[in-house]
């Protein structure tokens, strides 16, 4: 495998005992993972590995994503949100209006 230039975590809602539960496993985080592969494989953005991972502890903002190595935070997640992120991301923007503090 060859190693990827960026690394994207989308939050599982995992908790330390393995269950899913929480904001963004309630508003289907799982499916916006599934979307997010779909269309940077679509948009041709290679360099991209995406995993899902555990409670990144930030419900009130979830569903969440970050990109790393930049440590970006993305919430409020939708196919929506996700795609005026890859539009800024194929643009070499990192769509800070779009980032959570």
């Amino acid at each position: 495998m060859k190693k990827p230039e960026r690394h994207v975590f989308i939050c599982g809602s995992f908790r330390g005992n393995g269950e899913s539960r929480g904001v963004c496993e309630k508003k289907d985080g799982h499916s916006l993972l599934a979307y997010l592969e779909g269309e940077l494989s679509d948009r041709g953005m290679d360099g991209y590995m995406v995993s899902s991972c555990g409670c990144l502890k930030a419900c009130g903002e979830g569903p969440i994503l970050v990109r790393y190595p930049e440590g970006q935070w993305y919430g409020h997640l939708n196919e929506g949100r996700i795609d005026a992120i890859l539009d800024a991301w194929s643009d070499d923007d990192d769509a800070v209006q779009l980032q959570i503090s």
